[in-house]
């Protein structure tokens, strides 16, 4: 079981880390998302996505033969 680190436990440096990793990854998942939705393409997966869901043309997992 993974034991839980308190923010007073940690030096400056993990800190700093700590802080500077969850910028990068939060700025990653905005640009891909920013990305994404500049696509054409993509927007359009997603109404068909979206449209097939509505209308029941979906598969459950144990139909699909991975």
């Amino acid at each position: 079981m993974e034991t839980a680190t308190k923010l007073k436990d940690l030096t400056v440096e993990e800190f700093k880390t700590l802080i500077s990793d969850t910028m990068r990854e939060s700025l990653e998942d905005i640009l891909e998302d920013f990305t994404a939705l500049s696509s054409k393409e993509y927007l359009t997966s997603i109404r068909e996505a979206r449209e097939d869901y509505k209308y029941g043309r979906v598969k459950s997992l144990e139909e699909i033969d991975v």
